[in-house]
């Protein structure tokens, strides 16, 4: 395999077709001698994982709970995660040692689509546009403010239970509250209350109103739970040959949430990337191996890895990928580009380097 690599050349190609799009069009030109630049692409992935954050906090009258409502409240704070998802994209990165120069000649005009990190994107075809699979990716939630921490449950305390310094007698004045309410509800809805509403619309506000201070009424009681989920991606590489297949991404803290790998304060989360199959370098009608073509424009026969995120003995997210480091880098005869009875255009993934399609231009 004749393989180019000419960084100087690679830097300035680079610097003359840098723009805010997604990809850049590569033109071969007696200016650049024919030859056209890019580097075959490696895959790694983003794992990102949320976590859910739950926050306990007793109420005021909490020890009358039982007395007065004959309910189970939270006895003391506290503060505990979860993990409630996972995904799995994959990204690549540049190839170093797979950077390559291809010369195409002949003056047909010939040119190569690349991406911002100069993956090749497609050969002369410039309507091609990859579009990478859509990922549904978890999304953080900030915590909402608990009943007792919004204005209503100031409007449910009475004038009596502010005056008030003992917490026993707060606590039957809030029960108290709480069953006048439940009392005016019923009267309102079976049309026996004094002073009903005028029209539907003011009876569902006043059964809104009502309902909303017998809430933060009930949570000086029972407590408040508050939750939010924080979101955070990770990068993963895939493992080089005879390392480990599996590693720690993160870490599940009782306490912190998610943190780093190292932080012995919580329990491992795993990412583990493992080869399912391996790419194979083309053979020949005799089942010879084909040799790369002179000046050929190289691509990638991936092979294909298992990807599995795990936490606590169960998975929450897997799938199986076209990997570019299981497989081998061949190439294509540069004239099918270059020719002018029958030119051919080449179709790329920019993840892998694998070919997507080769197909003639109708000319």
């Amino acid at each position: 395999m004749k393989k180019q690599i000419i960084a100087a050349a690679f830097v300035v190609l680079s610097l003359l077709c840098a723009h805010a799009q997604s990809t850049s069009k590569l033109t071969a030109t007696k200016a650049n001698e024919y030859g056209l630049i890019y580097t075959l692409p490696l895959t790694s992935f983003n794992v990102t994982l949320a976590a859910e954050k739950t926050v306990r906090t007793p109420g005021e009258f909490y020890q009358y709970a039982k007395k007065y409502l004959n309910a189970d409240p939270i006895l003391a704070p506290s503060v505990s995660w979860r993990i409630t998802g996972a995904a799995i994209e994959q990204t690549a990165f540049p190839d170093e040692h797979e950077r390559y120069l291809v010369t195409l000649k002949n003056g047909s005009g010939a040119f190569v689509m690349v991406s911002d990190d100069n993956f090749p994107v497609s050969l002369n075809d410039e309507s091609y546009r990859w579009t990478q699979p859509e990922v549904d990716l978890p999304e953080a939630v900030e915590a909402k403010p608990t009943i007792l921490q919004l204005p209503v449950a100031r409007q449910a305390v009475t004038p009596e239970m502010i005056q008030s310094k003992s917490s026993a007698k707060r606590a039957e004045l809030a029960a108290a509250k709480i069953y006048e309410l439940r009392n005016m509800r019923s009267e309102i809805i079976s049309g026996q209350a004094e002073s009903m509403p005028s029209d539907g619309a003011a009876m569902k506000l006043a059964l809104d109103q009502i309902a909303s201070q017998e809430e933060a009424l009930t949570a000086m009681f029972l407590g408040t739970v508050q939750t939010s989920v924080e979101v955070r991606t990770y990068s993963v590489e895939v493992p080089a040959e005879g390392a480990p297949e599996r590693s720690v991404v993160a870490r599940l803290s009782m306490v912190d949430g998610l943190v780093a790998p190292d932080d012995l304060s919580g329990s491992p989360i795993y990412v583990t990337v493992s080869p399912q199959t391996r790419g194979e370098l083309p053979v020949n009608e005799k089942g010879g191996t084909k040799t790369f073509p002179k000046g050929g424009v190289a691509y990638r026969i991936p092979g294909t890895g298992l990807v599995t995120v795990s936490f606590d003995g169960k998975t929450l997210a897997g799938g199986t990928y076209d990997v570019a480091q299981y497989g081998v880098v061949f190439g294509l005869d540069p004239s099918l580009f270059t020719s002018r009875k029958s030119l051919s255009y080449l179709r790329f993934n920019p993840l892998t380097g694998a070919v997507v399609e080769l197909g003639t231009i109708n000319q």
